[in-house]
């Protein structure tokens, strides 16, 4: 008999941005350690397909998933809390639900009956949710924006639905809502809260908790009116004021025993999760007992939401290694040869992230010659990897015009190329890449990567013959120049069917360029090892 799966819906109120994805993420976390199978959906009501054509101005980072899915950041949380890797099933938005509904109308799928939001999109969501719970004790499901949004009304109505089908003792609803607090009359008000749930009532949905966000903690008085005007139970009134580390929220929720509540409502039993290794590691995120300094060079630097699943291993193998790592935030347009060295010469690592175009480029390039001459460890995220070829192939083998076509595509000395280029020289067909409309082709999920024996990439796996990282890019180091490059002291130390997935130099403490994002797959209780190595380093290079 197929298991039958629980949902947990949540919805926000008042304003985007105040942490749904990290509410879920939490809630997830505690339930999954008092072993449960659970899984995560994120529902986007905007009608692009995905955000992979969208600019990191615009929604900030694209996250991508095992399968190659370009994802909400927000399955970045969901992973990183739980420690399992989802897919394409576990985000989807209005254009991608349009676009089904479409096809199928096209196929004849719908018998010539007129299409509608209700039944046709409407039930194309509930469809799209079940699938994603399928196997699992508990699915939370997220729904994007905020209620009131005309766009997210299909996805209210489809819980709505899900919910009578289902039945009570199989779902509940999770209202996220702001508790603002105004300076000039010193309080903390209620009545965006109010409205929130009011309006949520008139779509047909009543809130079985409310979590309630604020600047500061609420007290017992203002909990119960809450509770009272919305018409909730006293203990579903759970706070989540602002906190020194997103992943103290879990322990906080745990704190005001949001399970009991849950637990009643879906007839899941006593609840007790063991949170004492994470207890532990967060403690070590607030009050580590070292610290160290690397420099984060990228060109987003004043939108640090683009590089959120970077910074957040960063803050992993911090933990595990009980290291507060400070980020000295860097933009790359603003390095130049007459001031690389005071902007880095108090650093202990250098980080050069990655991107598209050539903004910043010659920047990233000064840092990484800084980093190589002067010994500082270096970690090489993507363009990070390829600029770190181009500077090697200028400045040690004199290569003066080396560069990649997605800068010059009529450069003499194309060290990076298209992987389009590449596919059709070796006939490698089996490689997976994703046609975009724009027209590019990307190549997109996890990969494995045979790594050299002896390398310093062996050393930072374990002496792993084998890994598999998730990729995100549309170029390629190109291997004509590979036997130049390892003769100069720059090695090859991981490749994938032919295609160089990572590079170190010989005579370097730490000097590490990587094809892959290895942020993907870092948690807070499993970092990864390539950012945990480059910390480590980082470390030695400070204490030395």
């Amino acid at each position: 008999m197929a298991k039958e799966t629980k949902y947990i819906f949540i919805t926000g109120g008042v304003l985007s941005s105040l942490g749904k994805g990290i509410a879920a993420a939490s809630i997830a976390t505690l339930l999954k350690n008092v072993g449960l199978k659970v899984s995560m959906l994120k529902a986007d009501p905007y009608i692009n397909v995905d955000p992979g054509t969208m600019s990191p101005l615009e929604h900030g980072e694209v996250f991508v998933t095992d399968d190659g899915a370009e994802t909400d950041l927000d399955l970045g949380h969901y992973e990183r809390f739980l420690d399992e890797s989802l897919s394409q099933k576990n985000n989807f938005t209005t254009g991608r639900v349009y676009s089904a509904v479409i096809e199928k109308e096209r196929r004849g799928d719908y018998l010539g009956k007129t299409i509608q939001v209700i039944p046709h999109i409407v039930g194309e969501i509930v469809d799209r949710i079940k699938k994603a719970g399928e196997g699992n004790d508990v699915l939370i499901v997220e729904i994007g924006g905020t209620v009131g949004d005309i766009e997210g009304l299909p996805f209210l109505e489809a819980i709505r639905a899900l919910r009578i089908e289902v039945g009570k003792k199989r779902a509940m609803n999770i209202h996220l809502t702001l508790v603002p607090f105004i300076k000039v009359a010193g309080e903390l008000k209620t009545k965006p809260t109010q409205h929130s749930v009011g309006e949520l009532r008139r779509i047909g949905i009543s809130p079985d908790m409310i979590i309630c966000r604020s600047e500061m903690p609420l007290n017992r008085e203002l909990k119960d009116k809450i509770a009272s005007s919305c018409g909730v139970e006293k203990n579903c009134v759970i706070e989540s004021s602002d906190s020194a580390s997103i992943y103290q929220i879990p322990l906080s929720f745990l704190k005001q025993d949001i399970l009991t509540p849950i637990a009643e409502n879906l007839g899941l039993g006593e609840l007790k999760p063991d949170m004492s290794k994470w207890d532990s590691l967060v403690k070590r995120i607030i009050a580590p007992t070292n610290e160290t300094t690397i420099a984060f060079v990228g060109k987003y630097v004043d939108l640090k939401e683009s590089y959120k699943s970077l910074t957040e291993s960063i803050i992993h193998a911090g933990a595990n290694l009980d290291t507060r790592v400070n980020l000295k935030w860097i933009d790359s347009e603003k390095i130049e040869p007459s001031n690389v060295n005071e902007l880095l010469k108090d650093v202990d690592g250098i980080l050069v992230a990655g991107g598209f175009g050539e903004r910043g480029v010659l920047g990233k390039i000064q840092a990484i010659k800084f980093a190589r001459e002067n010994k500082v460890p270096y970690l090489g995220i993507c363009l990070g990897m390829q600029l770190a070829m181009i500077e090697f192939a200028r400045d040690v083998l004199n290569l003066e015009d080396a560069n990649s076509i997605e800068f010059d595509a009529k450069c003499k000395n194309p060290i990076i190329y298209l992987i389009d280029s590449f596919i059709d020289v070796s006939g490698k067909k089996q490689i997976r890449t994703h046609k975009s409309p724009l027209g590019g082709t990307m190549r997109l999920g996890a990969y494995e990567c045979d790594i050299k024996a002896n390398s310093l990439l062996s050393k930072i796996y374990g002496g792993a013959k084998k890994i598999k990282e998730r990729h995100r890019h549309r170029y390629e180091a190109n291997p004509k120049y590979r036997a130049e490059f390892e003769k100069a002291g720059l090695i090859v130390s991981g490749e994938s069917d032919g295609l160089i997935e990572a590079i170190e130099l010989k005579d370097h403490p730490w000097f590490v360029g990587v094809q892959c994002h290895p942020e993907f797959t870092s948690r807070l209780t499993r970092p990864n090892p390539t950012i945990l190595g480059f910390i480590r380093a980082s470390i030695a290079n400070h204490v030395k």
